[in-house]
């Protein structure tokens, strides 16, 4: 372990900072779901053309994770990362700007393009400096911080949208993406970490790690799998709770308050799943997780708007408790000197098919109905079942790791 990986202290601040560009990136890149509806209404657009404007971000997302991976171990992860955010805070103020539906597809895919940055980044940086037992309570802490993004950005965006207009919300998160850039390089640049590495450092690695530094290839796509279904019931359900909601009746101004009561539930379930994975373990986390899942997503369909509402929060601890368990596990099936572009191609693989889902469930609310769509969600919760046995027999192997 580095030296000054040692002091706590210093471990708790490398922590905050990566929380921080979490809570940023993740606040970011949800505000998206609060601002569909307006957009639909705004330019006419079907469900599936909706599904097809978050394809544009998550699209973009996904192809840069490994991108981003492979440059940070050129140039660190700091500068990179530090470029991303500007380029999605610079890319939100052209949302805001946007005078037609070109120019917003064009500037959605930018802010997906910088927001690609951030997950495979600084998940290596803070795994890397909490190796061991507190690696997974960590990238816990790290993923519930990017929770609270979800809920403190897109409150902010929905209050602002439903008050003055969406444009004026979406200049407004930009504006808070390039004060939060700034902040991002002041603090990693005094902890020391994220930067270039050295030629020395730069050959260890090649020596240590080759490839993708995958040392359990059974258990990385096992929990690849498990991660990209669970995306999709996910992205699908953020994407078009705004239309089912409305269905039942909610004025399009409320929804964003909707899909708060679901991100306040994200953060208390990556909070909550972690310790739950403490104490049963990783495997009966994502079962009851899931189960959970599939539960809810029916229920909010069959109740009337209000009880459907209490149902929410509830749909957000289950939605997002499997996801912060994942992740939380990646590290153990990658060596530490390939952890950058391992996250990324983990991540690479749960978000582009989190990005094709939309367009796929819009096709399928607008044939059937968007009450399908979301029976359907819940219905898919069934395929991780056998991905879970294969994962088990990984997780029962003594950790190898170099």
């Amino acid at each position: 372990m580095s030296a000054k990986f040692d002091d706590p202290k210093q471990r708790r601040k490398i922590l905050a900072a990566g929380g921080f560009a979490h809570f940023v990136h993740d606040g970011f890149t949800d505000s998206i779901y609060v601002l569909l509806p307006f957009w639909a209404e705004a330019f006419g657009l079907s469900l599936a053309q909706v599904g097809a404007l978050k394809l544009a971000v998550s699209g973009a997302l996904s192809a840069l994770q490994v991108p981003a991976g492979l440059l940070a171990e050129k140039l660190g992860e700091r500068p990179v990362l530090v470029a991303g955010t500007l380029i999605s805070a610079a890319a939100f103020i052209g949302v805001g700007l946007a005078g037609g539906i070109t120019t917003l597809v064009m500037a959605l895919v930018l802010v997906g393009v910088g927001a690609g940055t951030q997950h495979p980044l600084a998940s290596a940086i803070i795994s890397k400096a909490h190796p061991g037992h507190g690696r997974r309570a960590a990238l816990g802490t790290y993923n519930f911080c990017g929770d609270l993004g979800k809920v403190a950005v897109p409150a902010l965006v929905a209050a602002i949208a439903a008050a003055v207009g969406w444009r004026y919300g979406a200049v407004a998160a930009g504006l808070f993406g390039v004060f939060a850039g700034v902040v991002i390089i002041i603090v990693f640049r005094r902890l020391a970490v994220g930067g270039p590495t050295t030629q020395k450092a730069a050959r260890d690695v090649v020596i240590k790690a080759e490839g993708w530094g995958i040392v359990d290839r059974r258990g990385f796509a096992s929990l690849s799998v498990i991660a990209m279904i669970d995306s999709t019931v996910r992205y699908g359900f953020l994407t078009f709770l705004p239309f089912l909601l409305i269905g039942k009746g909610s004025p399009v101004e409320k929804v964003g308050f909707a899909l708060v009561l679901v991100f306040a539930g994200g953060a208390v379930g990556k909070l909550v799943c972690g310790l739950i994975a403490e104490r049963v373990g990783i495997l009966r986390t994502v079962i009851i997780t899931e189960v959970a899942t599939g539960i809810l997503v029916a229920a909010i369909v069959i109740l009337p708007l209000t009880p459907a509402l209490f149902v929410l929060p509830l749909a957000g601890i289950a939605l997002n408790g499997t996801s912060s368990v994942l992740y939380g596990t990646v590290a153990d099936f990658v060596a530490a000197d390939r952890q950058a572009r391992a996250f990324g191609l983990f991540y690479t693989l749960a978000l582009t098919v989190g990005a094709v889902a939309p367009v796929v469930y819009g096709l399928v609310s607008d044939r059937w109905g968007v009450e399908v769509t979301f029976l359907t969600m819940a219905a898919s919760i069934v395929l991780v079942a056998p991905f879970c046995a294969i994962l088990r027999l990984s997780l029962k192997l003594p950790d190898t790791r170099s």
